[in-house]
């Protein structure tokens, strides 16, 4: 059962990266940045999604390390738009 949970959250992330870029290319938006995070929300929904409730497989628990590495660059981007924002004489 547990492979089963793995390959389709393996599916799904391919699908949704897939989808974003697409998307992003259609809206002539693309950027790292831009991708990364709309990449990173839908990998977090993927996690939550295929998580059961009771237990979580090893698998998922090794997820932990790259949760915390995305939130770490979440954050670096979220702290560069928010300079480039604001103007100089604030800084």
């Amino acid at each position: 059962m547990s492979y089963h949970r793995r390959q389709r959250f393996v599916h799904g992330v391919v699908g949704w990266l897939l989808a974003t870029a697409c998307a992003l290319v259609l809206l002539d938006s693309l950027s790292l940045e831009l991708f990364f995070v709309v990449a990173f929300i839908g990998v977090l929904v993927l996690i939550e999604l295929v998580t059961p409730v009771s237990v979580t497989p090893r698998w998922q628990r090794r997820l932990r390390w790259l949760v915390a590495l995305g939130l770490l660059v979440f954050g670096y981007v979220i702290v560069r738009r928010i300079l480039r924002i604001l103007p100089e004489s604030v800084l």
